[in-house]
């Protein structure tokens, strides 16, 4: 069974009190202690993410690990990599992301691992990443289009409801045909797609929601109203 859990926003690094979305990506790997991998590419291996990452993580009932590409664990990463059940992907520039995991062959070890049921999951740049394009700040100021890997059809808008240019821009993108027609996700959202069909969608708050956007002689937005974690 391959899993991607993409975030709109939330999680450790923008819910530190809330641990809603986290718990939830953690019970998808099935195991009484997963393997946890943050991968802080994307932040340029920020120490304070990566030191927030193990704050969360060390509480729980898991082992957390995290892959540097500036320091990285071992030579091999493909073994460090499978060995694992859970790659969580940071937030950050995706652009830099992209091209540094090209270089490393992490993008063909991050689709074996895919292929081999390890979830992968991932919030804002490590979301939109997986998908075949997304909509990103990478390059400066506004937002554009940016062609990702591909493991997931269609586009990626996050942090749909958290930066007011979010929704507009998606918009306009999608309706001048810039960008595939996709999905948007609030922040405190996760769509969880298995293979490549969408499986569930949750929330860590009770209004965030996630949208199927698409352009049919003008965009329509078709919400999808997430399961609020808080309830179950």
């Amino acid at each position: 069974m391959r899993q991607i859990i993409a975030l709109g926003g939330g999680g450790f690094s923008m819910e530190p009190n809330n641990p809603l979305l986290d718990l939830y990506i953690l019970k998808q790997a099935k195991k009484k202690k997963p393997q946890i991998c943050f991968v802080p590419t994307a932040s340029g291996d920020s120490k304070d993410y990566i030191s927030r990452f193990y704050n969360f993580f060390n509480k729980q009932n898991c082992n957390p690990a995290h892959l540097s590409l500036f320091k990285p664990p071992t030579r091999d990463i493909e073994g460090f990599v499978l060995e694992k059940d859970i790659i969580y992907v940071g937030g950050g520039n995706t652009k830099n992301l992209l091209v540094l995991w090209k270089e490393w062959g992490l993008d063909s070890i991050f689709r074996k691992a895919w292929n081999k049921g390890v979830v992968l999951a991932g919030i804002s740049a490590g979301s939109l990443c997986w998908f075949e394009e997304g909509v990103t700040d990478s390059f400066g100021e506004g937002l554009e289009p940016i062609k990702c890997l591909g493991f997931l059809r269609g586009s990626n808008c996050p942090h749909y409801d958290g930066e007011l240019d979010r929704r507009p821009s998606y918009h306009k993108l999608i309706r001048s045909n810039n960008i595939q027609s996709g999905i948007a996700i609030d922040d405190g959202a996760a769509v969880h797609y298995i293979d490549q069909t969408i499986s569930n969608v949750v929330s860590s708050r009770t209004k965030a929601k996630a949208y199927k956007v698409y352009n049919d002689n003008k965009v329509i937005e078709e919400e999808i109203t997430p399961k609020y974690l808080g309830s179950y």
